[in-house]
């Protein structure tokens, strides 16, 4: 059984994540993996490095929660900067550009629709998300 629960079943109890040992699972960046699903959005985390595209999305709304290292997340009107321990919801339709100077940890929580380039595919399109299975 992986961290994600498509179907809940009530003899059993909810897997809970430790965020080292995910994060320990995988080396690529930019590539989201689904660690759960809440209502209906999706857990994913991702390992950031360098830069990422400027997009948006039209119709979701995407958190970004740090969880090591330091997140730059650019807008039009500026850049803000995020530390481990905090998090910034980005709106629907609003272009921004992530950037991390070293590897940072991110945990994101949006809707299950999100594509993580948002209106633009290119290389670093995820179309179809891995869900991380539990560290053995």
């Amino acid at each position: 059984m992986g961290y994600f629960i498509a179907q809940y079943d009530a003899a059993m109890l909810p897997p809970k994540v430790n965020l080292e040992a995910a994060f320990g699972k995988f080396s690529e960046t930019w590539s989201p993996k689904l660690l759960a699903s809440v209502a209906d959005c999706h857990v994913k985390i991702a390992k950031f490095a360098g830069e990422f595209v400027w997009h948006s999305h039209a119709d979701e709304d995407e958190l970004f929660y740090v969880v090591a290292g330091e997140l730059m997340l650019h807008f039009a009107e500026g850049t803000v900067t995020l530390q481990a321990g905090e998090l910034l919801v980005v709106p629907k339709g609003v272009r921004h550009k992530p950037e991390a100077t070293t590897e940072t940890w991110v945990m994101l929580i949006e809707p299950s629709s999100t594509v993580n380039t948002g209106e633009v595919r290119n290389e670093l399109t995820v179309a179809e998300v891995e869900v991380l299975e539990p560290p053995q």
